[in-house]
């Protein structure tokens, strides 16, 4: 090499180093960035946790979860509550589970761009929806032509807050899905109906199993719609929809209302308690999903 040639070597690998040198300082800079946004989403979920589990632990007693409410809180639980978030949380579940994941299906499997354009539109506006509107109008075509507030149409309006969130996470991780497991299904002469279910969805099924997580989550801790449709109550109810019937969320908005301090302790149970029931719905289909991965 010439002499002339060695300072223009020299002067580009001074400015490759220069330009190396500010790459990394931006990458540095960034991930510390992202790093300090994760920490400041974390804290406050920390803090409600602990601020939640503090309070609440006071209370959380056998005959607290074993007990119906008394009038002045006194050896008194929230049974009823548990009991009714539940059976209303449950049958909510069964309605919307299946409407949700057969309409994910359809809208990614079977329908044309035009009407799945115009279903996953409604589905998002639907999510957006306040639940207060939906528990009007559960509370006006199941609670005002029968006079009298039932756990059925609590269980409805949940239901309608389910089915739109279970049916877009379905939607989208049915797109995750290879089309090459589809086509190789149907290249043996499987139905297509057979293909979605056998194929499709069990591929799919750890995916949809946590959008139906994030969907009895929702529903688990609702108040707005249960005011206007189960309106609560502080008698034990099981298995009759057709009377009021309390949940946790309800036992929560009325406890901490009162100016009785054993009444707001049940209230910070009963909001354990309902962490407790997320967690533990979480925990299972965590567990479920995590056997079905691959090793």
């Amino acid at each position: 090499m010439s002499a002339a040639a060695t300072p223009v070597v020299s002067g580009r690998l001074l400015r490759r180093t220069a330009a190396d040198r500010r790459r990394a300082i931006v990458d540095r800079t960034m991930r510390t960035l992202c790093l300090i946004a994760a920490i400041l989403g974390v804290i406050p979920l920390t803090a409600i946790i602990a601020y939640i589990v503090v309070n609440g632990i006071q209370a959380l007693t056998v005959d607290f979860v074993t007990k119906p409410p008394t009038a002045s809180g006194v050896n008194g639980g929230a049974l009823n509550a548990i009991l009714g978030t539940i059976q209303m949380v449950g049958l909510a579940s069964i309605i919307a589970i299946p409407v949700g994941v057969l309409g994910g299906v359809f809208v990614h499997e079977f329908s044309d761009r035009r009407s799945a354009r115009v279903i996953r539109f409604s589905a998002d506006v639907f999510v957006g929806v306040p639940s207060i509107l939906i528990g009007i109008f559960a509370f006006t075509i199941l609670v005002l032509p029968f006079k009298q507030y039932n756990a059925f149409a609590g269980a409805v309006a949940l239901a309608f807050l389910m089915i739109p969130v279970i049916m877009r996470s379905t939607e989208e991780i049915l797109r995750l899905v290879p089309g090459s497991l589809r086509e190789a299904s149907l290249a043996l002469g499987v139905p297509m109906w057979r293909t979605v279910a056998s194929v499709i969805l069990r591929t799919g099924l750890p995916g949809i199993l946590t959008g139906v997580m994030l969907a009895v989550a929702r529903a688990a801790g609702e108040t707005a719609p249960l005011l206007f449709t189960a309106l609560g109550s502080r008698l034990v109810n099981v298995g009759d929809f057709s009377k009021p019937m309390d949940a946790l969320p309800l036992f929560i908005y009325n406890n901490a209302r009162q100016p009785f301090e054993i009444l707001n302790k049940q209230a910070w149970g009963a909001a354990l308690v309902l962490l407790i029931f997320v967690l533990t719905v979480n925990i299972l289909v965590r567990a479920r999903t995590w056997r079905r991965r691959p090793s």
